[in-house]
């Protein structure tokens, strides 16, 4: 790449995660050559995870400048245009706006478990679960709670949605991420119709004036132009002015569509897990599963595929905390260690641990885990008086928790006999080589892969589906693209689950699920 030239038919993705927004610039055969981010942080107020709408403006200002001094470093010169920019965040919550743009009350993040009662009614009504972080329920909850903001909204939208809209004037949304807002229905790659009738019906809604159907953002499916970028656009985007007005926008998509993508885990039986500040899995299926379960999302691919996701809100947060304690540790010795190289070494030594962590187990919850049936969330650790208490069973304890979660609604899934052939693991997790492949493939008992592009995530990934939108060709599924434009060149490394370890992780899930009643009355009572 050193003698590469920008061209202008470069393509941007932006993704915001958890912890960091990141931009990813790629060439025209989706290969990244500039990157750029900016650390941010989620905050609790007034009883609620959020983030503040300017801090959404600088951290996007912050990493696209990084990305432009990344692009001026390597090719002597900043971008002035592109082909298409594609925008991802983190999927679901509740961002109201009046019909002046106006934001009505502050962002409510997916990590929120504040709509138990909303989610339960709702999935009695719709015979579909709707779980805590779903935009609907927040809306019903607000209603519930007879919120005065309620009768003023014009637009309901997600994060992604949220900035599309202001670079491009577009109200709308990727099917995958309009999944997480409100039931689609892989037929019409829609809005359930029925579903939308239903909760118009309801008295309290109906007293709120406005139609569901009108607040919500237009939904459209993986290469479908959803706008260009304006003006106003680029001075929210770049406000040196030298990026160039009339880029293509590609769909807005969530983190989950994105890791798909990211992933080649867009086809029937393919699956992915994502695993960062918060984990789950996506599974395509072939059909429906036969009935409703609260611990199992029914969203979709990028393209309207039925998806079984299994979410869970807390992964990697409290593993980072356990790991700054050892650096804070190895400064006080005098140890010139680096934080990355402290984590490769517990990651490491984690494999020389019981199989079953040897009475150990660890509860990562930072807030509530709707799939482990617990409103609230306290981080906590447990050993037997027996247990064998060593620095090996201590770490591994650390990474299992982090799937723990995770593998108690994968259960259902095996129950279903979804088919499965492999699972694609990115995210943090697996940034280590081979430790946490080799224990998520023993955890959840099936094949994971990890690809040479795990490490770029879903801001490649969205940066894959904004080019998809200005390069495919007539009637060629993204499946296809995927496949024969894009990882036709890219190798991965897959671990088969180990015996033992498959054997160790279940004795391990009986203590974390005996333990709970543990957990939740730290809650109630801590």
């Amino acid at each position: 790449m050193a003698n590469y030239i920008l061209s202008g038919k470069e393509s941007l993705g932006v993704e915001f995660g958890s912890t960091r927004i990141k931009a990813v610039l790629v060439d025209e055969n989706c290969n990244p050559i500039a990157t750029g981010g900016h650390t941010w942080e989620n905050r609790l107020e007034n009883g609620y995870w959020t983030y503040h709408l300017d801090d959404v403006w600088s951290g996007l200002q912050d990493a696209y400048a990084k990305l432009n001094d990344d692009v001026l470093k390597k090719y002597g010169s900043k971008i002035s245009s592109l082909s298409s920019i594609g925008i991802s965040a983190m999927m679901h919550g509740y961002l109201p706006f009046d019909e002046t743009g106006e934001l009505l009350a502050p962002f409510r993040t997916w990590r929120n478990t504040t709509t138990a009662q909303a989610a339960s009614e709702l999935t009695k009504l719709f015979d579909f679960n709707i779980p805590q972080r779903w935009s609907i329920a927040h809306l019903y909850q607000a209603i519930l709670n007879g919120e005065e903001h309620v009768g003023k909204i014009a637009c309901l939208t997600t994060l992604a949605g949220y900035v599309h809209k202001m670079l491009s004037g577009v109200n709308a949304l990727g099917v995958g991420e309009a999944s997480g807002m409100f039931p689609i229905d892989s037929e019409t790659r829609d809005y359930n119709e029925d579903m939308l009738k239903k909760f118009s019906s309801l008295e309290k809604v109906k007293a709120c004036g406005w139609n569901i159907r009108d607040i919500l953002p237009k939904v459209l499916t993986a290469g479908d132009n959803a706008g260009f970028l304006t003006e106003e656009g680029v001075r929210l985007l770049d406000p040196s002015g030298t990026l160039k007005a009339g880029a293509a926008m590609c769909p807005p998509e969530g983190d989950a569509g994105t890791g798909m993508v990211a992933t080649n885990s867009v086809g029937v039986k393919t699956g992915n897990v994502s695993a960062g500040t918060s984990i789950f899995s996506m599974v395509v299926l072939e059909s429906q599963l036969s009935k409703v379960y609260e611990e199992i999302d029914m969203v979709t691919t990028p393209t309207g595929k039925p998806v079984a996701m299994v979410h869970c809100n807390n992964c990697c947060t409290d593993l980072d905390y356990w790991v700054g304690v050892f650096c804070e540790f190895a400064k006080a010795s005098g140890s010139s260690l680096s934080k990355p190289q402290i984590y490769d070494l517990l990651y490491e030594k984690a494999l020389e641990g019981d199989a079953d962590c040897g009475g150990v187990v660890n509860y990562n919850f930072f807030s509530g885990e709707p799939v482990a049936h617990t409103q609230d969330g306290r981080p906590l650790f447990m050993r037997k008086q027996d247990a064998k208490f060593n620095l090996a069973n201590f770490f591994r304890a650390q990474i299992y928790s982090t799937m723990a979660t995770l593998k108690i609604g994968m259960e259902i899934i095996e129950k279903e006999n979804a088919k499965i052939d492999c699972l694609m693991g990115h995210g943090g997790l697996f940034k280590t080589p081979v430790v946490g492949q080799k224990l998520m493939a023993g955890a959840m008992n099936t094949p994971v892969a990890v690809m040479e592009t795990a490490g770029e995530g879903g801001a490649w990934g969205i940066a894959v589906l904004a080019r998809y939108c200005v390069d495919k060709k007539d009637g060629e599924a993204l499946e296809d693209y995927l496949n024969n434009r894009v990882f036709n060149r890219y190798e991965s490394s897959v671990i088969e689950p180990d015996p033992d370890d498959v054997k160790g992780f279940a004795e391990y899930m009986k203590l974390f699920k005996a333990g709970l009643a543990a957990e939740k009355a730290a809650a109630e009572n801590i």
